[in-house]
């Protein structure tokens, strides 16, 4: 029975329409035609420029009858077909799913294939790697591959080879796909807003990457979110460390157009680049991985610049950030946000919001709550941490382990094709983490571990399973465990504790280690490849389960990886 109200009023197309947040990009366009809202290296483009750019996208797709029901995979790293893509593939009532540049070949031909991807537009240097991945689909498939729509990305800044060798092979290049749409396309908003605006994948922290699918109800409230928590002004400069294929950018690819701001396009992340356009260009804001903040951190004098010319705001998430970094950083004159959260909860959703009182405490207790994961953001309406058998919540008494669970707009619609792994995910009526934390007395959650041993390395999640499932097809590995180490540059890294076979002769590790990180280079994506090869034993249970917190703690005792080629 429905809950009775004051009045029988009804909805009406006066008073009622789906929440998307491509309206944003048309009030830009009204409100700053004139203003920049994309700078690439030499290419700068304003919110005029960009809104008729997305709206040929749509209509070059709408054209080509990609429409509801079609996904379009991006394969790209921060430039501007990949910001446009995210308003002009919904646009055309299409859903976008940007896929990590940095997986191999055979992950990719997985996402494409699972995701049906009806147009794959990929910039030029990474055209092979798309071309490999189509391959195995047609291998595997035979008669009834049908290939995607192949757009090429040209970028001035890459070798002209790359380009004209994927036009040789028959792509369309994105310029002059753009001509065959119209710049003034009547694009329609979404009827619901439910129906899903994004895909993206979990990196492969199960057998098979899940993919998550996002609304656009969730993508507009994340987008005002991520403005309100960050105390972000109208016209923002944001500089993209973040690759735009992480959740969406963390949806700031929608917000910057809420706040008519400028996107700072770098295409490799550097500390001098990040220095110069702070210094050049006027940059207010970035997000960054705990790994970007230490190589920002720990520049060559040359790069950096200090004081800097104005406070500029930087959000981190990923790995949790050490209290140690968050007081450097901010020595350096940045001001840190740090938050906390999923693909699945449309990327950070929690934040440790900063209390004035805190002021007044030593610089080593500040940065030592600024640690925390903190808060829901405004927009999710539940986030508590819980005990896994009977779901209560835990105690608020910092100690207490629980499950950390979410609900509300701000969590995904689902996994895409996986009903099973979906019904686990919101079992009891909460999105399950994964996560292990705590609950402080003030209601400050507080991440402790993971329950399935993700390794955060350079803000890339890396499942120990995936790793060690390779590791066992190796001659020489009897058993293996893989688990994370600290790591200078990247936070974390893959350490594999390593059993071989009794025929196997342990006399030069050296080469046998140098053996197994080879034949893990050629099959798993680079930033999995364990640093670190321990030849053991494996610890066990009297059950026979590898003891993996044994592990942990040695690898921690082993104390972090340095810098190396490796």
């Amino acid at each position: 029975m429905a809950e009775r109200d004051i009045d029988d009023l009804p909805k009406n197309p006066a008073n009622f329409t789906a929440l998307t947040p491509l309206w944003f990009l048309d009030r830009a366009a009204l409100v700053h035609p004139n203003r920049p809202s994309v700078i690439h290296g030499s290419v700068r483009f304003t919110w005029a420029d960009t809104y008729r750019r997305c709206r040929r996208l749509a209509s070059a797709l709408s054209r080509r009858s990609i429409g509801p029901g079609s996904t379009v995979a991006v394969i790209a790293p921060n430039i501007p077909a990949i910001y446009e893509a995210h308003f002009g593939v919904p646009m055309a009532g299409a859903v976008v799913n940007c896929v990590n540049i940095r997986l191999n070949a055979s992950t990719i031909a997985f996402l494409l294939d699972h995701s049906s991807a009806e147009v794959v537009m990929v910039d030029q240097e990474f055209f092979t790697l798309a071309e490999e991945s189509l391959k195995i689909i047609a291998d595997k498939k035979k008669n009834a591959f049908r290939s995607p729509l192949l757009i090429v990305i040209g970028d001035q800044s890459c070798d002209p080879g790359s380009l004209q060798n994927a036009l040789s092979k028959g792509a369309i290049e994105y310029e002059k796909f753009l001509e065959t749409g119209d710049p003034e396309f009547h694009w329609k908003p979404p009827k619901d807003e439910w129906q899903s605006i994004a895909l993206g994948y979990t990196s492969g922290t199960t057998s098979s990457p899940k993919g998550v699918v996002l609304h656009h109800r969730g993508a507009y409230l994340m987008a005002l979110s991520g403005a309100l928590i960050w105390g972000m002004n109208e016209g923002a400069v944001y500089l993209w460390t973040l690759p735009m294929f992480h959740c969406n950018g963390w949806c700031y690819t929608w917000c910057l157009a809420a706040l008519c701001g400028t996107s700072i396009c770098l295409r490799q992340v550097s500390p001098k680049a990040v220095y110069s356009a702070i210094a050049n260009q006027g940059v207010t804001h970035f997000c960054a991985a705990p790994v970007v903040l230490n190589s920002i951190l720990h520049a060559p004098p040359g790069d950096i610049i200090q004081p800097l010319p104005r406070v500029v705001d930087v959000m981190t998430a990923g790995a949790a950030p050490t209290p140690s970094l968050i007081a450097a950083f901010s020595r350096l004159g940045f001001r840190i946000t740090h938050t906390y959260g999923l693909s699945e909860t449309y990327g950070p959703s929690t934040v440790c919001a900063w209390k004035p009182e805190w002021n007044q405490l030593s610089p080593e207790t500040q940065a030592s709550l600024h640690a925390r994961q903190g808060v829901r953001y405004v927009s999710l309406e539940g986030l508590d941490v819980v005990n896994q058998k009977t779901m209560e919540p835990v105690p608020a008494d910092g100690t207490t382990l629980g499950e950390i669970v979410m609900r509300g707009n701000l969590v995904m619609k689902g996994y895409l094709k996986n009903p099973k792994a979906t019904e686990e995910a919101f079992e009891h009526g909460w999105y399950h983490s994964g996560d292990i934390g705590v609950k402080h007395p003030d209601g400050y959650i507080e991440v402790k571990d993971r329950a399935k041993d993700i390794i955060i390395s350079g803000g890339e999640n890396i499942s120990s399973l995936e790793v060690e499932k390779i590791l066992h097809m190796h001659p020489s590995v009897l058993e293996v465990a893989v688990v994370a180490r600290p790591d200078e540059q990247w936070g974390e890294s893959p350490c594999a504790f390593v059993t071989v076979k009794n025929n196997i002769s342990t006399k030069d590790h050296t080469e046998l280690s140098k053996d197994i990180i080879t034949f893990c280079r050629s099959k798993m994506p680079r930033y999995w490849v364990p640093k670190s090869i321990v030849f053991t034993q494996l610890p066990k249970t009297a059950t026979g389960k590898v003891q993996k917190h044994v592990l942990r703690t040695k690898a921690k005792e082993m104390g972090p990886v340095k810098k190396s080629k490796i």
